[in-house]
């Protein structure tokens, strides 16, 4: 009830500056109401950090580097488990971090009352193309790497912090026997998303936040975390620096780039997985 009172309180202005950013005439006057958008956006994440910390009382277990600042951009790299990712990432984050974006399926835009709010906020929305739709029709990707080209646009002029689920899709053990995944604990990190928003923005990302979660004491279900009854949560987060070599590299056109892209981002996910591994023990 708490969670679905601050929405609406908060849709309230989001949506008529939303309707006033549609008939502004120019990019600059645009990008003023986007601050106002971003800064009602904050407002509703604090808002829920207050009843989280003194309704839920969860017990979350976090590690933050030292160097954050909500004045850089960031690219945060993050395994993913539940719906309570988002509220973990955002209690853990708010003032660490600017205004956070991330990667959703098309179909959440038809979610009430937040699918507008998200495509208000220009958070980027991917269609996510079976194997089987791109082999037919191999064009059908350059529309995800358009639609992350136009948020990593809107990214140069207001600092951002993008969060990437780069497994695509949340963790089960059905999904992880499918993949055959070689990680005990995680599904197979995607890299087209992360190598595009680091072709696209470059040297203004002030670095990589690679974050674990760790739910293993605790229920994965975010209706149990609504309702008070998960159990200790961990966040683990270091900060990394974008090695000189991804910088200017094109994932789509250079095969060489394209596997030591991979070959980075999966190293990064053994790094977790040995992590994951060593708390569960």
């Amino acid at each position: 009830m708490l969670l679905v009172l601050n929405t609406l309180f908060w849709c309230v202005p989001l949506y008529i500056l939303a309707i006033i950013k549609l008939l502004m005439p120019t990019h600059r006057l645009r990008l003023g109401v986007l601050k106002g958008l971003n800064r009602i956006a904050l407002a509703w994440i604090a808002t829920n950090n207050w009843w989280i910390r003194h309704w839920l009382k969860p017990r979350f277990d976090i590690h933050l580097p030292d160097d954050l600042s909500p004045d850089a951009w960031w690219l945060i790299l993050v395994n993913h488990r539940s719906w309570t990712d988002i509220f973990i990432l955002q209690f853990a984050l708010y003032g660490h971090t600017p205004m956070p974006r991330f990667f959703l399926k098309r179909q959440l835009i038809w979610i009430p009352v937040i699918g507008f709010a998200w495509w208000a906020l220009e958070f980027p929305f991917m269609r996510r193309y079976s194997r089987e739709h791109l082999a037919r029709d191999p064009g059908l990707a350059q529309r995800d790497l358009e639609t992350t080209r136009r948020m990593c646009e809107s990214a140069q002029e207001l600092p951002m912090a993008i969060y990437n689920f780069a497994e695509g899709t949340r963790f089960t053990s059905a999904k992880h026997s499918a993949q055959q995944s070689p990680y005990n604990h995680l599904l197979k990190p995607k890299a087209g998303g992360s190598a595009q928003v680091i072709h696209l923005l470059g040297a203004r990302l002030a670095g990589i936040i690679d974050i674990t979660l760790d739910y293993r004491q605790s229920s994965t279900s975010f209706w149990a975390f609504l309702c008070g009854r998960s159990d200790d949560i961990s966040l683990y987060a270091r900060r990394l620096d974008i090695p000189d070599w991804m910088i200017g590299g094109d994932y789509s056109s250079d095969m060489m780039y394209k596997e030591r892209f991979q070959a980075w981002l999966n190293a990064l996910w053994h790094d977790k997985d040995r992590l994951l591994s060593r708390c569960s023990g």
